[in-house]
């Protein structure tokens, strides 16, 4: 896939696949997919449900292993690391925003935000500092001390925004983010991650079946039968 023109590709697939064991056989859910992502740039990934989009960004992120090809993240393979240095590359390099918030529940907006700051060594004043211009930025400064039970479904969002930027990293996968929100709930999300690229600069990777989502993306690329293309939209 070309790349936006306006960056350094920060991240990059080439030949992925990945394929699973289905009884005397194997399914292949991606094939051979080659991806590049630039700096500052919005990418959607389209496509149906069960289509293999979590499964891609999950290889994106190092989280799963290809069956074949590789992928490499701010200039690093990720496949010449070990789980240390995977881990360590994506605190530092990737934010992650899931359909589901997977905040910790036991902890404050303002914790769950400072802890990838935390856990990258940071000081716990600096972190929470950080944490607070953070939630601040998402219009979440009041609710900072409100665990996710007392968040609305939104807020818990923009929360999970906020913490997957704390470190200020280059690339931000989204898996179906607004997909548990409702309409307008979703759509203010993702106007806050629209908005957020344009002041962070952070390239965003968006896997969504929503093609009103998707249109708000700089550049459209559908999953289908396992394989990545560019979407009509884009092809035209």
């Amino acid at each position: 896939m070309a790349a936006d023109a306006r960056g350094a590709i920060v991240l990059s697939a080439r030949s992925l696949s990945r394929d699973y064991p289905q009884g005397s056989e194997r399914l292949a859910v991606l094939r051979g997919i080659d991806l590049d992502l630039a700096a500052g740039e919005r990418v959607a990934v389209l496509g149906a449900s069960g289509s293999g989009k979590s499964t891609l960004l999950h290889l994106l992120a190092g989280l799963d292993r290809p069956s074949a090809g590789h992928v490499t993240l701010a200039g690093v393979r990720l496949d010449e690391l070990d789980v240390t240095g995977r881990v360590k590359l994506r605190n530092r390099s990737l934010g992650f925003v899931y359909q589901f918030h997977h905040l910790l529940m036991e902890f404050s907006a303002l914790e769950n935000v400072a802890l990838p700051l935390v856990i990258a060594g940071v000081r716990q004043r600096r972190a929470r500092r950080e944490a607070e211009r953070l939630l601040e930025r998402v219009g979440l400064s009041r609710r900072r001390h409100a665990r996710p039970a007392k968040l609305s479904g939104g807020e818990r969002q923009r929360v999970a925004i906020a913490r997957a930027l704390a470190t200020r990293p280059p690339v931000v996968l989204a898996d179906e983010p607004t997909g548990n929100l409702d309409e307008e709930t979703g759509a203010e999300v993702y106007a806050l991650m629209l908005e957020i690229n344009r002041e962070f600069g952070t390239a965003f990777l968006i896997a969504t079946h929503d093609a009103v989502i998707a249109r708000g993306a700089g550049r459209v690329l559908r999953l289908d039968h396992g394989r990545l293309g560019p979407s009509p939209r884009d092809s035209a």
